[in-house]
């Protein structure tokens, strides 16, 4: 009976394991269509208050492996996330503005309401533990074109959030052109000017300009 039992649980524990890598390889799946560049606004609610253009650029690397998110202002990046997978984990390092990198792991991952939930792991840096610092990250995502990134910031013993709310930005189409074929201008020497002269198998040169006179586009000055 016991030994059952023991099986039972294995088992269960097994299939609970898979369902939550699965879970954390299809987030990231989810994660990696922000590919692309986004414009939109950051604003502070809580004990620090204010709002600001933000816009954001994201790429795949590793080899498919992880999502990196840039986010930009005034046309600088300030701060950088690496999302990627551990074991059955989805995890986020945060390259803070504050100069530390607090390390997040997914908490929830719920993608039929289109959320995910990060919760602090550790970090890196941290000058002193009321340092300001990130502890918690929500990701929200609206549809295929709006998303929302909101930071959990603690400072000091007091607490704020940063929600940078997105728009994806819509890739121009290229300028096509008009199909007209570039002529060549004339050249120094027009190329019926020389040509083979017929029967007698010598090149017939431009006219020479005389010495003093003003050169014409079809003389050849010595």
């Amino acid at each position: 009976m016991i030994q059952r039992l023991a099986l039972l649980c294995c088992f269960l524990l097994t299939r609970f394991s898979q369902a939550e890598e699965g879970n954390a390889a299809k987030a990231l799946e989810q994660l990696k269509l922000l590919a692309g560049d986004w414009e939109g606004a950051a604003e502070w609610t809580g004990a620090r208050t204010g709002s600001y253009p933000m816009n954001a650029a994201y790429y795949v690397t590793g080899n498919g492996s992880a999502l990196v998110e840039n986010l930009i202002s005034e046309g600088v990046p300030n701060m950088t996330s690496v999302y990627h997978l551990d074991g059955a984990n989805l995890r986020a390092t945060h390259f803070c503005g504050t100069q530390n990198q607090p390390r997040l792991k997914a908490e929830r991952i719920d993608l039929g309401h289109g959320l995910i939930d990060f919760g602090f792991v550790d970090i890196t840096n941290l000058k002193k533990p009321d340092a300001p610092h990130v502890h918690g990250l929500e990701i929200r995502f609206i549809d295929s074109n709006h998303v929302s990134v909101t930071f959990l910031f603690q400072s000091g013993g007091k607490e704020s959030r940063e929600k940078i709310s997105l728009q994806r930005v819509e890739k121009k189409p290229a300028r096509k052109g008009n199909g007209d074929t570039p002529q060549p201008t004339d050249s120094l020497f027009r190329r019926d000017e020389i040509e083979m002269a017929q029967g007698n198998g010598r090149t017939q040169s431009p006219p020479r300009c005389e010495p003093g006179t003003r050169a014409q586009p079809q003389c050849l000055i010595l």
